[in-house]
């Protein structure tokens, strides 16, 4: 393989050990397969490089050919319905809407000054701008949203060095930003972030599916748009002047490709909103002048505020470890 085939190669064989080994036998297997592979690493070198994920060339096979038994089943399907899933993967992307990582931002967004304004970057069809209509489950706390009577999803996080919150936060205003904005009420959208879920993590489709429902009953404002240009500064001017605007996002600048980008966006979000959360893999993390410290295991996101780093994060949200204060 030369040089590009070789890091597309390296691409699925880290995903295989930092993401999906030890959460999803299946996709471990088909990474594995997929780096070994020249036929299907040639598969993907003819797509753009934003499209040569793992996560959307898993899904993309699955919305058209269901889940494989085996890496050979695998590579049976996608040589024999290659244009399909090429299809898919141009039409589509992974905007992985997991409202599990509002567990990770909850202690953070719950010791802020109330009420809340709150606006997601990337926020696809919203369902983490609800943080407060959901239930959570730490190791030493449980916590009920107090009013609706719609069913809720319950989301488990286990934490080190964080003290749960005692109440919920206080949302008066929710709005997002995305390049292709979902609406949680779409059935053919909503069919697609339901196959963005691992094959083996039912319950956490089954989550998905009752924050899908919150989402549809309320919809949230969310603004096509992209987050250098001029919509992030219109919609954080929209924010209530009474509430504190909180301006958050998970796994979305590793889409922002030049590092000079992203300390631009920084420099706007701390600019614009009275706090900004970033929860990001640690190498798309601008934080300026400040040392990035070292991840307690690979494949860890950096939770950070206003740039200074405050915990270690899953990046779906099943656990948080406080970084203590250098």
């Amino acid at each position: 393989m030369g040089p590009a085939a070789e890091d597309i190669a390296d691409r699925y064989r880290r995903f295989a050990v930092e993401e999906a080994g030890g959460k999803s036998p299946l996709y471990e297997e088909l990474s594995s397969g997929v780096a070994g592979d020249p036929r299907l690493i040639h598969f993907l070198q003819e797509l753009p490089g934003a499209k040569q994920q793992p996560n959307l060339l898993f899904a993309a096979y699955r919305h058209v050919l269901g889940v494989p038994q085996s890496f050979a089943d695998f590579r049976a399907g996608l040589l024999q319905h290659s244009d399909a899933v090429r299809q898919v993967m141009m039409e589509r992307s992974t905007q992985t809407n997991e409202p599990n990582r509002c567990a990770a931002l909850l202690p953070i967004l719950a010791s802020l000054h109330q009420p809340l304004a709150l606006l997601e970057v990337g926020a696809s069809a919203g369902l983490c701008l609800f943080p407060d209509r959901y239930g959570y489950d730490y190791p030493a706390k449980s916590l009920r949203p107090s009013h609706g009577t719609a069913p809720y999803p319950v989301f488990p996080c286990s934490t080190s060095g964080f003290a749960p919150p005692d109440v919920l936060p206080k949302i008066v205003w929710r709005a997002g930003l995305d390049l292709n904005p979902l609406r949680a009420d779409d059935p053919e959208e909503v069919a697609w972030l339901q196959t963005l879920v691992w094959p083996e993590q039912q319950q956490r489709r089954d989550r998905l599916r009752l924050a899908l429902d919150i989402a549809a009953a309320d919809p949230p404002t969310i603004i096509r748009g992209d987050l250098l240009g001029p919509e992030f500064e219109a919609l954080c001017r929209q924010a209530p002047p009474e509430a504190t605007l909180v301006v958050f996002h998970t796994a979305v600048l590793a889409y922002v490709l030049h590092p000079q980008d992203r300390m631009d966006f920084a420099e706007r979000a701390e600019a614009l909103a009275d706090v900004w959360v970033c929860n990001e893999s640690p190498g798309a993390t601008p934080l300026g002048d400040k040392a990035l410290p070292i991840a307690p295991i690979p494949g860890a996101f950096l939770l950070s505020v206003n740039r200074s780093p405050v915990a270690w994060t899953d990046p779906h949200g099943a656990w948080l470890e406080a970084i203590p204060v250098q």
